[in-house]
């Protein structure tokens, strides 16, 4: 633990000034060794804390951790295997589903998107279809103040809405796509829990 010294004008207590008017050294060495005592005390409290919240961590939240991220590993690896399935050409688009409308135009779903953002009755997450296999939900985030498409299967993915009809399902496209990297940083962060 780091610790310093009072480094405000010296000011001597009422027990250090009867020490040097009686003469005797050992009474100063009983105050200097009393402080020392009290430091000590402190410090062993301050080891005390921290030891326990280490047992803590050790007990009960690492492994609590460790769990929820081998969940959320399998969770991603299974949402990968969806987004596998139903690939995207760059080219080509592979139809959204909303309110039971297949649209196999990429501009008329993003029309569609951007109107469906209109309708919205209130700021609750709102279901709209499917996209590449995902869940597609609808919500108003309050606190970011904007609209937001949200894919769901095992792990949620928003995304922030736009003006742009085609840039909307470009950002979807975006949200479900590098699962390889996300597993793979998923994966480290276990490590890093383990060790």
């Amino acid at each position: 633990m780091r610790s310093c010294d009072d480094i405000d004008e010296q000011a001597l207590s009422y027990a250090e000034i009867k020490a040097l008017c009686a003469g005797d050294p050992r009474i100063r060495e009983k105050m200097d060794l009393d402080v020392q005592v009290a430091k000590l005390k402190v410090l062993r409290g301050d080891f005390q804390n921290q030891k326990y919240r280490l047992e803590d961590k050790l007990l009960k939240t690492f492994p609590e951790e460790i769990q929820k991220q081998k969940t959320r590993i399998a969770a991603l690896q299974q949402d990968s295997q969806i987004a596998a399935a139903h690939p995207q050409d760059k080219e080509n688009f592979c139809g959204m589903t909303i309110k039971g409308m297949v649209y196999d135009d990429k501009k008329a779903a993003g029309e569609r998107l951007l109107l469906a953002r209109q309708e919205m009755p209130n700021a609750d997450m709102m279901l709209l279809g499917t996209y590449r296999g995902f869940e597609l939900n609808i919500r108003f985030d309050s606190f970011k103040n904007e609209h937001q498409a949200v894919l769901r299967a095992e792990l949620s993915y928003p995304v922030s809405l736009g003006d742009d009809a085609r840039g909307n399902i470009t950002r979807l496209d975006h949200a479900i796509d590098n699962f390889a990297d996300r597993i793979a940083d998923a994966e480290n962060a276990l490590q890093n829990l383990e060790q």
